[in-house]
């Protein structure tokens, strides 16, 4: 009986220690619903309309000092593809789901950069909130 509450508890850290790169972190931010990391994605639902994260993408990618490639934006989605300076490719995916409600994706690099996805996000969340 004592075996069995030391062997499940371990048995839980080893299987959460092994799935750690796979598991999708969730936080909350400020005027954002859930934002998750999976396979090389941040993904975010924010409660704007696109046009206004659009401009928020745009202004953030200019103040990190990306260089755009590429962009295109109709009513219904967005794409802004960036270079940094180590020249890995930032692209930057959005799509309208509801009047005031845009599906945010970030990708740094071809394997995913969180870190770098992460403060792409925050600048784009700083400037949404001015």
């Amino acid at each position: 009986m004592r075996t069995k509450h030391v062997v499940v508890p371990l048995l839980l850290v080893a299987v959460l220690l092994l799935l750690q790169g796979c598991m999708a972190i969730a936080l909350v931010g400020v005027g954002a619903g859930t934002v998750m990391y999976v396979k090389g994605d941040l993904e975010a639902n924010l409660s704007n309309d696109i046009n206004s994260v659009y401009q928020a993408a745009q202004l953030s990618i200019e103040q990190l000092d990306l260089k755009v490639s590429s962009k295109v934006k109709d009513a219904l989605a967005a794409k802004i593809v960036a270079r940094d300076a180590q020249d890995k490719k930032i692209t930057i995916k959005l799509k309208s789901t509801a009047e005031n409600t845009t599906e945010l994706s970030i990708r740094a690099g071809v394997f995913g950069d969180e870190t770098k996805s992460r403060l792409i996000y925050e600048q784009l969340l700083k400037n949404l909130n001015r």
